[in-house]
Protein backbone atom coordinates (compact mmCIF):
# COMPACT_ATOMS: atom_id res chain seq x y z
CA UNK A 1 0.00 0.00 0.00
CA UNK A 2 1.32 3.45 -0.86
CA UNK A 3 1.10 5.98 1.96
CA UNK A 4 0.08 9.57 1.49
CA UNK A 5 3.76 10.46 1.82
CA UNK A 6 4.98 8.29 -1.02
CA UNK A 7 6.28 5.21 0.82
CA UNK A 8 5.24 1.78 -0.37
CA UNK A 9 4.29 -0.35 2.60
CA UNK A 10 3.54 -4.07 2.30
CA UNK A 11 0.13 -5.34 3.35
CA UNK A 12 -0.74 -8.81 4.59
CA UNK A 13 1.71 -11.59 5.42
CA UNK A 14 3.33 -11.99 2.01
CA UNK A 15 6.39 -9.79 2.61
CA UNK A 16 10.03 -10.87 2.73
CA UNK A 17 10.82 -13.95 4.76
CA UNK A 18 12.65 -12.05 7.51
CA UNK A 19 9.51 -9.97 8.15
CA UNK A 20 7.49 -13.15 8.57
CA UNK A 21 10.04 -14.47 11.06
CA UNK A 22 9.81 -11.23 13.04
CA UNK A 23 6.03 -11.38 13.06
CA UNK A 24 6.20 -14.97 14.32
CA UNK A 25 7.86 -13.69 17.46
CA UNK A 26 4.58 -12.00 18.30
CA UNK A 27 2.03 -14.45 16.93
CA UNK A 28 1.76 -17.66 14.93
CA UNK A 29 1.31 -17.36 11.17
CA UNK A 30 -1.39 -19.99 10.85
CA UNK A 31 -4.72 -18.80 9.51
CA UNK A 32 -7.48 -18.75 12.09
CA UNK A 33 -5.14 -18.00 15.02
CA UNK A 34 -6.85 -16.70 18.12
CA UNK A 35 -7.34 -12.97 18.32
CA UNK A 36 -5.70 -11.46 21.38
CA UNK A 37 -7.17 -8.44 23.15
CA UNK A 38 -6.09 -5.93 25.77
CA UNK A 39 -8.84 -6.29 28.35
CA UNK A 40 -7.45 -4.07 31.10
CA UNK A 41 -4.89 -1.27 31.23
CA UNK A 42 -3.58 0.93 34.03
CA UNK A 43 -0.50 2.75 35.22
CA UNK A 44 0.77 4.57 38.26
CA UNK A 45 1.69 8.22 38.16
CA UNK A 46 5.25 8.58 36.90
CA UNK A 47 7.80 10.63 38.80
CA UNK A 48 10.60 10.46 41.32
CA UNK A 49 9.20 8.40 44.15
CA UNK A 50 12.03 7.90 46.62
CA UNK A 51 9.58 6.56 49.21
CA UNK A 52 8.11 3.90 46.87
CA UNK A 53 9.51 0.44 46.24
CA UNK A 54 9.41 -1.47 42.98
CA UNK A 55 6.97 -3.86 44.64
CA UNK A 56 4.56 -1.13 45.75
CA UNK A 57 4.51 0.43 42.29
CA UNK A 58 3.89 -3.00 40.75
CA UNK A 59 1.07 -3.83 43.15
CA UNK A 60 -0.70 -0.55 42.40
CA UNK A 61 -0.57 -1.06 38.62
CA UNK A 62 -1.62 -4.72 38.79
CA UNK A 63 -4.62 -4.05 41.03
CA UNK A 64 -5.77 -1.17 38.80
CA UNK A 65 -5.39 -3.16 35.56
CA UNK A 66 -7.31 -6.14 36.95
CA UNK A 67 -10.05 -3.79 38.15
CA UNK A 68 -10.16 -2.16 34.73
CA UNK A 69 -10.62 -5.57 33.10
CA UNK A 70 -13.32 -6.59 35.56
CA UNK A 71 -11.10 -9.51 36.54
CA UNK A 72 -9.64 -11.09 39.64
CA UNK A 73 -6.14 -12.55 40.05
CA UNK A 74 -7.44 -16.12 39.93
CA UNK A 75 -8.36 -15.85 36.23
CA UNK A 76 -4.78 -14.96 35.22
CA UNK A 77 -2.80 -17.92 33.90
CA UNK A 78 0.51 -16.29 32.88
CA UNK A 79 2.47 -13.20 33.92
CA UNK A 80 5.27 -11.50 32.00
CA UNK A 81 7.24 -8.97 34.03
CA UNK A 82 9.38 -6.26 32.48
CA UNK A 83 12.25 -4.55 34.27
CA UNK A 84 15.56 -3.27 32.96
CA UNK A 85 17.87 -2.16 35.77
CA UNK A 86 16.73 -3.46 39.18
CA UNK A 87 19.74 -5.76 39.22
CA UNK A 88 22.01 -2.72 38.92
CA UNK A 89 20.21 -0.33 41.28
CA UNK A 90 18.71 -2.57 43.97
CA UNK A 91 20.54 -5.87 43.55
CA UNK A 92 17.30 -7.70 42.78
CA UNK A 93 18.49 -9.88 39.92
CA UNK A 94 17.15 -13.14 38.46
CA UNK A 95 13.61 -13.04 39.91
CA UNK A 96 12.39 -9.43 39.87
CA UNK A 97 8.90 -10.44 38.75
CA UNK A 98 8.43 -13.13 41.39
CA UNK A 99 9.55 -10.65 44.06
CA UNK A 100 7.47 -7.71 42.81
CA UNK A 101 4.32 -9.81 42.25
CA UNK A 102 4.66 -11.81 45.45
CA UNK A 103 1.64 -10.30 47.23
CA UNK A 104 -0.63 -9.61 44.24
CA UNK A 105 -2.39 -12.99 44.26
CA UNK A 106 -0.49 -14.01 41.11
CA UNK A 107 2.30 -16.04 42.68
CA UNK A 108 2.22 -19.69 41.60
CA UNK A 109 1.43 -19.17 37.91
CA UNK A 110 4.22 -19.10 35.30
CA UNK A 111 6.11 -15.81 35.62
CA UNK A 112 8.58 -14.82 32.90
CA UNK A 113 11.05 -11.98 33.42
CA UNK A 114 11.94 -9.79 30.45
CA UNK A 115 14.90 -7.44 30.18
CA UNK A 116 15.32 -5.78 26.78
CA UNK A 117 16.56 -2.27 27.53
CA UNK A 118 14.00 0.50 26.99
CA UNK A 119 11.95 -1.88 24.82
CA UNK A 120 11.40 -4.29 27.73
CA UNK A 121 7.72 -3.47 28.29
CA UNK A 122 6.65 -3.80 24.68
CA UNK A 123 8.75 -6.94 24.32
CA UNK A 124 6.86 -8.39 27.29
CA UNK A 125 3.55 -7.56 25.59
CA UNK A 126 4.60 -9.39 22.44
CA UNK A 127 5.70 -12.42 24.44
CA UNK A 128 2.44 -12.59 26.42
CA UNK A 129 0.49 -12.30 23.18
CA UNK A 130 2.45 -15.19 21.70
CA UNK A 131 1.81 -17.33 24.78
CA UNK A 132 -1.95 -16.85 24.50
CA UNK A 133 -1.97 -17.23 20.71
CA UNK A 134 -0.17 -20.57 21.11
CA UNK A 135 -3.12 -21.93 23.07
CA UNK A 136 -1.22 -22.15 26.35
CA UNK A 137 -3.85 -20.07 28.16
CA UNK A 138 -6.58 -17.50 27.83
CA UNK A 139 -5.58 -14.71 30.22
CA UNK A 140 -2.18 -13.16 30.87
CA UNK A 141 -0.94 -10.05 32.60
CA UNK A 142 1.96 -7.92 31.41
CA UNK A 143 3.64 -5.69 33.98
CA UNK A 144 6.40 -3.14 33.44
CA UNK A 145 7.98 -1.55 36.48
CA UNK A 146 11.10 0.46 37.23
CA UNK A 147 12.59 2.25 40.20
CA UNK A 148 15.22 4.50 38.59
CA UNK A 149 15.62 7.24 41.16
CA UNK A 150 18.39 6.73 43.69
CA UNK A 151 19.91 8.98 46.39
CA UNK A 152 23.13 8.78 44.38
CA UNK A 153 22.21 10.14 40.94
CA UNK A 154 25.37 8.70 39.46
CA UNK A 155 24.03 5.23 40.20
CA UNK A 156 20.93 6.04 38.13
CA UNK A 157 23.01 7.40 35.26
CA UNK A 158 25.36 4.43 35.40
CA UNK A 159 22.43 2.04 35.01
CA UNK A 160 21.89 3.33 31.48
CA UNK A 161 25.48 2.51 30.55
CA UNK A 162 24.60 -1.18 30.62
CA UNK A 163 22.49 -0.63 27.49
CA UNK A 164 25.31 -0.94 24.95
CA UNK A 165 27.82 -3.63 24.04
CA UNK A 166 30.48 -3.51 26.76
CA UNK A 167 32.98 -5.56 24.75
CA UNK A 168 32.50 -3.57 21.56
CA UNK A 169 31.04 -0.18 22.55
CA UNK A 170 29.85 2.44 20.08
CA UNK A 171 32.55 4.74 18.76
CA UNK A 172 31.09 7.70 20.63
CA UNK A 173 31.30 5.72 23.89
CA UNK A 174 34.98 5.00 23.31
CA UNK A 175 35.71 8.59 22.34
CA UNK A 176 33.83 10.13 25.26
CA UNK A 177 34.49 7.59 28.02
CA UNK A 178 33.99 9.24 31.39
CA UNK A 179 32.66 12.48 29.87
CA UNK A 180 29.05 11.98 30.99
CA UNK A 181 26.00 10.08 29.80
CA UNK A 182 26.96 7.91 26.85
CA UNK A 183 23.37 7.78 25.66
CA UNK A 184 23.10 11.56 25.62
CA UNK A 185 26.27 11.58 23.51
CA UNK A 186 24.66 9.04 21.15
CA UNK A 187 21.41 11.00 20.95
CA UNK A 188 23.35 14.21 20.32
CA UNK A 189 25.27 12.64 17.44
CA UNK A 190 22.02 11.32 15.96
CA UNK A 191 20.56 14.83 16.29
CA UNK A 192 23.53 16.46 14.55
CA UNK A 193 23.37 13.94 11.71
CA UNK A 194 19.63 14.54 11.38
CA UNK A 195 20.08 18.32 11.31
CA UNK A 196 22.56 17.92 8.43
CA UNK A 197 20.20 15.85 6.28
CA UNK A 198 16.85 17.47 7.14
CA UNK A 199 17.59 21.11 7.83
CA UNK A 200 16.05 20.78 11.29
CA UNK A 201 17.13 23.26 13.96
CA UNK A 202 17.45 23.47 17.72
CA UNK A 203 14.20 25.45 17.63
CA UNK A 204 12.46 22.43 16.05
CA UNK A 205 13.75 20.18 18.83
CA UNK A 206 12.58 22.75 21.37
CA UNK A 207 9.13 22.74 19.76
CA UNK A 208 8.93 18.96 20.20
CA UNK A 209 9.51 19.46 23.93
CA UNK A 210 6.95 22.27 24.07
CA UNK A 211 4.37 20.03 22.40
CA UNK A 212 5.18 17.12 24.71
CA UNK A 213 4.69 19.26 27.80
CA UNK A 214 1.50 20.77 26.35
CA UNK A 215 0.11 17.25 26.05
CA UNK A 216 1.58 16.12 29.37
CA UNK A 217 -0.18 18.97 31.16
CA UNK A 218 -3.43 17.18 30.26
CA UNK A 219 -2.25 13.84 31.69
CA UNK A 220 -2.64 13.43 35.47
CA UNK A 221 -0.09 10.58 35.44
CA UNK A 222 2.65 12.62 33.76
CA UNK A 223 5.81 13.45 35.69
CA UNK A 224 5.80 17.03 34.40
CA UNK A 225 2.38 18.65 34.29
CA UNK A 226 3.21 22.23 33.38
CA UNK A 227 3.44 23.73 29.87
CA UNK A 228 6.79 25.22 28.86
CA UNK A 229 7.89 27.67 26.18
CA UNK A 230 10.43 27.44 23.38
CA UNK A 231 12.45 30.13 25.13
CA UNK A 232 12.58 28.06 28.32
CA UNK A 233 13.79 25.01 26.43
CA UNK A 234 16.52 26.89 24.59
CA UNK A 235 17.62 28.61 27.80
CA UNK A 236 17.89 25.34 29.76
CA UNK A 237 21.27 23.85 30.52
CA UNK A 238 23.27 22.46 27.59
CA UNK A 239 23.76 18.70 28.07
CA UNK A 240 25.55 17.76 24.85
CA UNK A 241 25.31 20.02 21.82
CA UNK A 242 22.60 20.42 20.49
CA UNK A 243 20.63 18.81 23.34
CA UNK A 244 19.48 20.90 26.27
CA UNK A 245 18.07 19.66 29.54
CA UNK A 246 14.42 20.18 28.58
CA UNK A 247 14.99 18.20 25.37
CA UNK A 248 15.84 15.08 27.40
CA UNK A 249 13.59 12.61 29.20
CA UNK A 250 13.89 12.55 33.01
CA UNK A 251 14.78 9.84 35.50
CA UNK A 252 11.48 8.31 36.56
CA UNK A 253 9.86 5.68 38.73
CA UNK A 254 6.57 3.97 37.88
CA UNK A 255 4.69 0.90 36.73
CA UNK A 256 2.10 -0.01 34.11
CA UNK A 257 0.11 -3.19 33.55
CA UNK A 258 -2.00 -4.74 30.79
CA UNK A 259 -4.39 -7.69 31.04
CA UNK A 260 -4.45 -9.73 27.81
CA UNK A 261 -7.12 -12.24 26.87
CA UNK A 262 -8.40 -14.47 24.10
CA UNK A 263 -12.10 -14.31 23.21
CA UNK A 264 -12.69 -17.18 25.61
CA UNK A 265 -10.73 -15.39 28.29
CA UNK A 266 -12.90 -12.30 27.90
CA UNK A 267 -15.87 -14.35 29.11
CA UNK A 268 -14.22 -14.58 32.52
CA UNK A 269 -14.22 -10.82 33.04
CA UNK A 270 -16.17 -7.63 32.40
CA UNK A 271 -13.90 -5.85 29.95
CA UNK A 272 -13.97 -3.18 27.25
CA UNK A 273 -11.42 -4.85 24.95
CA UNK A 274 -9.07 -3.47 22.32
CA UNK A 275 -7.58 -5.69 19.60
CA UNK A 276 -3.86 -6.26 19.20
CA UNK A 277 -3.43 -6.10 15.42
CA UNK A 278 0.36 -6.52 15.35
CA UNK A 279 3.36 -6.74 17.65
CA UNK A 280 6.78 -6.85 16.00
CA UNK A 281 10.19 -7.12 17.61
CA UNK A 282 13.57 -6.86 15.87
CA UNK A 283 17.14 -6.58 17.04
CA UNK A 284 19.48 -3.94 15.71
CA UNK A 285 22.20 -4.67 13.19
CA UNK A 286 25.58 -3.31 12.24
CA UNK A 287 23.98 -1.40 9.39
CA UNK A 288 25.64 -0.52 6.14
CA UNK A 289 24.88 2.92 4.69
CA UNK A 290 21.33 3.11 3.37
CA UNK A 291 20.08 0.01 5.17
CA UNK A 292 16.88 0.42 7.23
CA UNK A 293 17.09 1.04 10.95
CA UNK A 294 15.63 -1.31 13.54
CA UNK A 295 12.51 0.88 14.02
CA UNK A 296 11.99 0.94 10.24
CA UNK A 297 12.16 -2.85 10.04
CA UNK A 298 9.86 -3.23 13.03
CA UNK A 299 7.36 -0.86 11.42
CA UNK A 300 7.45 -2.76 8.13
CA UNK A 301 6.75 -6.02 9.95
CA UNK A 302 3.91 -4.55 12.00
CA UNK A 303 2.20 -2.87 9.03
CA UNK A 304 2.42 -6.14 7.11
CA UNK A 305 0.92 -8.16 9.96
CA UNK A 306 -1.85 -5.66 10.75
CA UNK A 307 -2.77 -5.13 7.10
CA UNK A 308 -2.65 -1.33 7.44
CA UNK A 309 -0.37 1.43 6.23
CA UNK A 310 0.93 4.56 7.98
CA UNK A 311 -1.79 6.71 6.43
CA UNK A 312 -4.37 4.76 8.47
CA UNK A 313 -2.80 5.45 11.86
CA UNK A 314 -4.86 7.83 13.99
CA UNK A 315 -2.61 8.27 17.03
CA UNK A 316 1.01 7.43 17.86
CA UNK A 317 3.08 6.93 20.99
CA UNK A 318 6.78 6.84 20.14
CA UNK A 319 10.05 6.67 22.01
CA UNK A 320 11.20 10.28 22.46
CA UNK A 321 14.01 9.73 24.98
CA UNK A 322 15.42 12.94 23.47
CA UNK A 323 13.38 15.45 21.49
CA UNK A 324 15.03 14.87 18.07
CA UNK A 325 13.92 11.22 18.25
CA UNK A 326 10.31 12.23 17.53
CA UNK A 327 11.25 13.78 14.20
CA UNK A 328 13.58 10.93 13.25
CA UNK A 329 11.10 8.23 14.24
CA UNK A 330 8.07 9.73 12.51
CA UNK A 331 10.06 9.37 9.28
CA UNK A 332 11.07 5.79 10.15
CA UNK A 333 7.39 4.98 10.69
CA UNK A 334 6.45 6.39 7.28
CA UNK A 335 4.33 9.21 8.72
CA UNK A 336 6.14 11.62 6.41
CA UNK A 337 8.77 11.54 3.69
CA UNK A 338 12.46 11.32 4.64
CA UNK A 339 13.72 14.71 5.78
CA UNK A 340 10.18 16.06 6.27
CA UNK A 341 9.87 15.51 10.02
CA UNK A 342 10.35 19.21 10.83
CA UNK A 343 7.73 20.14 8.23
CA UNK A 344 5.25 17.68 9.74
CA UNK A 345 5.87 19.14 13.20
CA UNK A 346 5.53 22.74 12.05
CA UNK A 347 2.27 21.95 10.25
CA UNK A 348 0.58 21.08 13.54
CA UNK A 349 -0.32 17.58 12.31
CA UNK A 350 1.36 15.90 15.30
CA UNK A 351 -0.26 18.10 17.95
CA UNK A 352 -3.61 17.23 19.53
CA UNK A 353 -6.25 18.28 17.01
CA UNK A 354 -3.91 17.48 14.10
CA UNK A 355 -4.20 14.64 11.63
CA UNK A 356 -1.81 12.25 13.44
CA UNK A 357 -1.17 13.31 17.06
CA UNK A 358 2.14 12.02 18.42
CA UNK A 359 2.57 11.35 22.13
CA UNK A 360 -0.73 12.70 23.46
CA UNK A 361 0.35 11.25 26.82
CA UNK A 362 3.25 13.71 26.94
CA UNK A 363 5.71 11.08 25.76
CA UNK A 364 8.88 10.22 27.58
CA UNK A 365 9.80 13.92 27.70
CA UNK A 366 6.84 14.92 29.86
CA UNK A 367 5.13 11.72 31.06
CA UNK A 368 8.48 10.28 32.16
CA UNK A 369 10.68 7.31 31.33
CA UNK A 370 10.87 4.52 33.94
CA UNK A 371 12.66 2.25 31.49
CA UNK A 372 11.04 -1.13 32.10
CA UNK A 373 7.57 0.44 32.37
CA UNK A 374 7.77 2.75 29.36
CA UNK A 375 6.58 0.34 26.65
CA UNK A 376 3.63 -0.81 28.75
CA UNK A 377 2.68 2.79 29.56
CA UNK A 378 2.60 3.67 25.87
CA UNK A 379 0.08 0.88 25.35
CA UNK A 380 -1.99 1.93 28.35
CA UNK A 381 -2.30 5.37 26.73
CA UNK A 382 -3.25 3.96 23.34
CA UNK A 383 -5.78 1.54 24.84
CA UNK A 384 -7.41 4.47 26.62
CA UNK A 385 -7.33 6.54 23.43
CA UNK A 386 -9.12 3.80 21.47
CA UNK A 387 -11.69 3.49 24.25
CA UNK A 388 -12.29 7.25 24.12
CA UNK A 389 -11.51 7.88 27.76
CA UNK A 390 -8.56 10.30 27.67
CA UNK A 391 -10.58 13.39 28.49
CA UNK A 392 -9.00 16.67 27.34
CA UNK A 393 -6.19 14.87 25.47
CA UNK A 394 -8.54 12.53 23.60
CA UNK A 395 -7.86 12.04 19.88
CA UNK A 396 -11.34 12.21 18.42
CA UNK A 397 -12.41 9.21 16.37
CA UNK A 398 -9.22 7.22 17.01
CA UNK A 399 -9.62 3.67 15.66
CA UNK A 400 -6.05 2.51 14.91
CA UNK A 401 -3.10 3.31 17.17
CA UNK A 402 0.63 2.62 16.91
CA UNK A 403 3.38 2.44 19.54
CA UNK A 404 7.11 2.46 18.75
CA UNK A 405 9.50 1.52 21.54
CA UNK A 406 13.26 1.10 21.15
CA UNK A 407 16.15 0.58 23.50
CA UNK A 408 19.85 0.03 23.85
CA UNK A 409 22.34 0.84 21.13
CA UNK A 410 24.89 -0.84 18.92
CA UNK A 411 27.27 1.14 16.69
CA UNK A 412 24.61 2.75 14.49
CA UNK A 413 21.28 1.14 15.38
CA UNK A 414 18.94 0.61 18.32
CA UNK A 415 19.69 -2.74 19.93
CA UNK A 416 15.98 -3.62 20.18
CA UNK A 417 12.91 -2.08 18.55
CA UNK A 418 9.23 -2.89 18.67
CA UNK A 419 6.14 -1.60 16.90
CA UNK A 420 2.72 -2.52 18.23
CA UNK A 421 -0.53 -1.70 16.45
CA UNK A 422 -3.90 -1.70 18.23
CA UNK A 423 -7.36 -1.47 16.71
CA UNK A 424 -10.85 -0.75 17.95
Amino acid sequence: MASRYGHDWPIGRSGPADWRIVACAAAPEADGMAEIFIAGAAMTAFGRNQDRTLRSLTEEAVAAALHDAGATPDVVEHAVFSNAVASVLTGQACIPGQAALRHTGLLGIPIVNVENACASGSTALGLARAILASGAGDVAIVVGAEKLSHPDKQRSFAAFSSGYDQDEPPTVARARAGAGSVFMEIYAQLARDYMARSGSTEADFAQVSVKAHLHGALNPNAQYGEPITTEQVLASRLVVDPLRLLMCSPISDGAAALVLATERGLRRMNADPVRILAASLVSGRDRRPGEPTAPERAAQAAYAEAGVGPEQIDVVELHDAAAPAELITCEELGLCEPGKGPELLRSGATTLGGSVPINPSGGLLSKGHPVGATGCAQLVELTDQLRGRCGPRQVEGARIALAENAGGFLENDAAAATVTILGR
